[in-house]
């Protein structure tokens, strides 16, 4: 294996990390049918967390998908993301969005993640 797995350790597991990263998140990144919420960790490597609805993503297939693609986009990018805990939730409509456009979706909210804490960790290291 080349080290592009997911492994229990690049997850949120339990109900109290996705409460820390509800109640204290740092960073705050949308996109079209998608919302990024993400906190620093104390770890080296990031960790997410999903939160698709039935409310939101009415079908079982579509929520699947989703989730699928969502895992497979973290697990390329995990060695660029910065050490952040990360709650992906879905909004309404994003089950209407095709696989390309949802990866363009969640290539930009990466980026973006990237930038924010970039610049929270160039702000911290200044003061």
């Amino acid at each position: 294996m080349s080290g592009q797995g997911f492994p229990r350790r690049l997850r949120l597991l339990t109900a109290g990390d996705y409460r820390y990263v509800f109640e204290h998140a740092s960073y705050k990144v949308h996109a079209k049918g998608l919302l990024v919420l993400a906190r620093d960790n104390s770890l080296d490597h990031p960790r997410v967390g999903l939160v698709f609805s039935k409310k939101n993503v009415r079908r079982a297939i579509d929520r699947n998908r989703l989730k699928r693609l969502v895992r497979e986009s973290i697990r390329l990018r995990q060695h660029r993301l910065p050490a952040v805990d990360i709650v992906v939730l879905a909004r309404r409509g994003v089950h209407e969005l095709d696989n390309p456009t949802l990866h363009r979706q969640l290539h930009g909210l990466w980026r973006r993640l990237e930038k924010e804490a970039g610049k929270q960790s160039a702000m911290a290291s200044t003061s």
